[in-house]
């Protein structure tokens, strides 16, 4: 056998180096529903944004009234370069739906195939047909509740939780008042007498807003959690010594006795908020005390928590006044919808900048955290787990597309 042979003018040459390419920005046609369900108040994109996405090239339809419960008018949008819609089936001929209510059976016969809905999903009232409608039809949605900024925050879910917890001392203020039916007591505290009580359960943004508005009218201010840093973090930020301590039973009864207000602001990952108020310690409460269960959209952290609506918010139980609204931000629908807003207009057009939401989601790994569902294949874990569906992991989709 010959030996090979070596020679000395064989040499590697460095090759450049092939970049993704930009793909070219995409025109985005967008539609904007009146809801009908949930008493959804709210309206995901305002005047402004959608004048916003107008300049930049992109159709913006909107239904009639849409905006009218946030006190936006058909006149606002039009000026702002949508075009008004008089026909419900109408706006769901768009490619992208912005909704501020979940998708509900009365949509989906009205639903196209492969439509980019951007809503909250309200995981306790979700059903699986309406999942399994939404899979036949390929759709691609993107939750409220999961979807993640750059920072890695959820910026939806804490302007909602903001105004949840800022609202609860309203509220609370309200009934204890005379024309809440209350003990005609003013929430707070002036010379010379006493300052209310106010008990909150739970340490997160809904607590901790709560805790500020209550701090800010002069209540005594007293917060349970069972995660300490969180407890800890809660006095670092208020940047004032509050009265914390971790959820032990005998310890909650002894001060939700003496407390005019209670607030439930305990959360949840996975499922139900757990129940740490029993209806015995509801019931050693002072009569026309306030309870304001904002946990009550994940069935409620008091044992006596009933769901209620804006028409009927309140109803009395051991002489205990409740208010179990869910949604709270909602019945604060301007704020709420300019903050959802906020959100959801940057996003689009960082979408339609990627050349699609398909280049998009390709590149950021924080939106993808928001996708349930990618062209028909149900992406979030829990939906499938709760309802036997199948899972399909949207990293290894998104590795097979690409």
């Amino acid at each position: 056998m010959s030996k090979p042979i070596i020679s000395g003018s064989f040499n590697y040459e460095t090759l450049e180096e092939t970049l993704d390419i930009k793909a070219k920005g995409a025109d985005l046609f967008i539609g904007v529903p009146k809801e009908h369900a949930f008493q959804e108040n709210r309206v995901g994109l305002i005047p402004e944004a959608v004048g916003v996405l107008v300049a930049n090239g992109h159709d913006v339809w909107v239904e009639t009234r849409a905006g009218a419960e946030s006190g936006y008018l058909d006149k606002d949008y039009a000026e702002a370069g949508a075009k008004i819609k008089y026909d419900h089936k109408e706006i769901y001929n768009c490619d992208v739906l912005v909704k501020s209510a979940p998708v509900v059976e009365e949509d989906l016969p009205l639903l196209k195939p492969n439509q980019f809905i951007i809503s909250p999903i309200h995981l306790s009232v979700m059903k699986a047909a309406i999942l399994e409608s939404m899979m036949e039809k390929k759709i691609t949605g993107l939750s409220f509740e999961n979807l993640k900024d750059d920072s890695g925050t959820y910026p939806i879910v804490r302007s909602m939780s903001e105004i949840a917890g800022s609202a609860s001392m309203l509220i609370g203020g309200h009934y204890l008042s005379q024309g809440g039916h209350g003990k005609g007591i003013l929430l707070g505290g002036i010379s010379g007498i006493p300052p209310t009580k106010v008990i909150i359960l739970g340490a997160g943004v809904v607590g901790e807003f709560a805790a500020r508005a209550a701090l800010a009218m002069g209540s005594s201010v007293k917060v349970f959690d069972n995660n300490v840093y969180r407890l800890k973090r809660l006095q670092d930020t208020l940047g004032h010594r509050v009265w914390t301590s971790v959820i032990e039973p005998k310890i909650l009864a002894k001060q939700l006795k003496t407390c005019e207000i209670a607030v439930g602001a305990l959360g949840s990952e996975t499922g139900r908020t757990p129940v740490v108020v029993t209806e015995e310690m509801v019931a050693a409460m002072r009569p026309g005390s306030v309870i304001i269960d904002v946990s009550i959209d994940r069935g409620g952290c008091f044992e006596t928590s009933e769901i209620t609506t804006y028409e009927h918010p309140t109803y009395i139980k051991h002489g205990v006044i409740h208010y179990c609204v869910p949604n709270i931000p909602s019945g604060y629908s301007r704020t709420a919808s300019h903050a959802v807003s906020n959100v959801l207009m940057p996003l689009l057009l960082n979408i339609a900048d990627a050349g699609g939401l398909d280049s998009y989601v390709w590149n950021n790994f924080n939106v993808r955290n928001g996708i349930y569902m990618f062209k028909g294949a149900l992406t979030n874990f829990h939906l499938s787990e709760r309802f036997g569906l199948k899972y399909t992991d949207l990293n290894l989709l998104m590795a097979s597309l690409g």
